[in-house]
């Protein structure tokens, strides 16, 4: 066994001559693990709202989602969409166009997003399994063409089944004709299916009505045209290998994105969140590391008798030093094991039995806040404990240790 490693040892777990080295070590070891416990709980937490929201989003965007880099739309026709909706990877391929239109409802108007979709958009996404009311899932039936609205939008149209309503969008190229203003406009009418969708996302339930890609067509004036192409990929298709391939298909033409980067403010928010709480905590296990200081000095002071018997046996003073920084390790990686048991500990009880609660009142998603702990966070959090650990107590370790050496060496 390494020397200084079993001195350091044997200097941890013994009795002192004085208790207050003990009790100092003690608390040193408790305030790292309960400032690991605190980032392993806090980290998961944000780990947890990152993962639910990602779970809302899949319902309504594609794994997929090509859009052009520059202008708005795109031809349908163009060679590199047919070639990469027959890509090798895709299983179904969904053409959409989305564009901001108006209606308006009991006299007042309300603008809205309109997003026409084919016929395969229900096979790339999820967009059955949140519907809800009393009618079925139909865009079109005939030359009749049908509106699905979010959930915070169907109120302001009349409700669910708000029967029929005329959207118009401003025609392209012309000015307003104040004279006679809705000839400046393309006016289409549309239906209700009798139900609604709901993301759980303000940005889509309370601005967007889902409807056929040739009624957006005609409302826009952009027949032939679509804003993107949204992609379902096979089972066990590789997703960044396919964007690879994708976006080399594209030529330059095309932004290819994941639904991490479709959402990307969203989850680039999180992530700073994420950081900055990382970063807080960072500073409370590094003024936990001070008892650690504390405790070494302390350490080395009673122990100066012990010192010099090394010496006198041979052992070289950077050896000496390294019995001190061994003990400052081990007191940091016993704390911050501990921290990580007892954090992944009620994190799994969080999960398990939704300890603490988001509210008593209706409006959230889930009943309790939610956590999943990543293994690449717990190892981050146990290498910053223990790094931040050895380094506070590398200097006051060589500086003590020093002048104890000299003052035994002058005696």
């Amino acid at each position: 066994m390494y020397l200084p490693f079993f001195i350091a040892r044997r200097y941890l777990f013994s009795k002192k001559s004085h208790n207050a080295i003990n009790i100092i070590s003690a608390i040193a070891a408790a305030g790292i693990a309960i400032a690991t416990a605190a980032m392993v709980c806090v980290l998961s937490v944000f780990n947890g709202f990152h993962d639910l929201i990602a779970t809302l989003y899949c319902n309504f965007d594609p794994e997929i989602q090509v859009t052009v880099l520059r202008g708005k739309t795109f031809d349908t026709a163009a060679p590199e969409v047919k070639k990469m909706m027959q890509h090798k990877a895709v299983e179904h391929a969904a053409l959409c166009l989305e564009d901001n239109a108006m209606f308006l409802f009991r006299g007042h108007p309300l603008v809205i997003t309109v997003k026409g979709v084919d016929d395969n958009f229900d096979e790339v996404t999820g967009i059955r399994q949140i519907l809800y009311g009393e009618g079925t899932y139909r865009l079109r039936s005939g030359e009749v063409y049908y509106g699905i609205p979010g959930i915070g939008l169907a109120p302001q149209m009349g409700g669910p089944d708000y029967g029929s309503l005329q959207i118009c969008a401003p025609r392209k190229g012309e000015r307003i004709n104040l004279a006679n203003p809705i000839e400046s406009f393309s006016v289409e009418d549309i239906e209700s299916p009798g139900v609604v969708f709901d993301v759980n996302q303000r940005k889509y339930d309370e601005h967007l009505l889902l409807t056929d890609l040739g009624f957006a067509q005609h409302l826009f004036e952009k027949e032939g045209k679509a804003s993107t192409l949204e992609l379902k990929l096979k089972s066990g298709a590789d997703i960044q290998r396919t964007k690879a391939e994708l976006t080399d298909i594209g030529k330059g033409k095309f932004a290819v994105k994941d639904r991490m980067e479709q959402q990307a403010e969203v989850f680039n928010i999180m992530n700073i969140e994420k950081l900055i709480a990382y970063i807080f905590l960072t500073f409370i296990i590094l003024v936990a590391c001070f008892n650690i200081i504390s405790s070494l000095s302390m350490l080395i002071i009673e122990k100066r008798d012990d010192v010099l018997t090394l010496k006198h046996l041979g052992m070289s003073a950077g050896k000496i030093r390294a019995v001190f920084l061994t003990e400052g390790r081990l007191i940091s990686v016993f704390g911050a094991a501990t921290g990580i048991v007892i954090g992944v500990a009620l994190c799994a009880l969080q999960q398990h039995f939704g300890l603490i609660r988001m509210g008593n009142g209706s409006g959230f998603i889930v009943d309790s806040y939610p956590v999943a702990v990543h293994a690449l966070d717990v190892a981050i959090i146990f290498a910053t404990a223990v790094i931040i650990g050895i380094v506070s107590v590398w200097y006051p370790v060589h500086v003590l240790s020093r002048r104890l050496l000299d003052i035994r060496q002058n005696d």
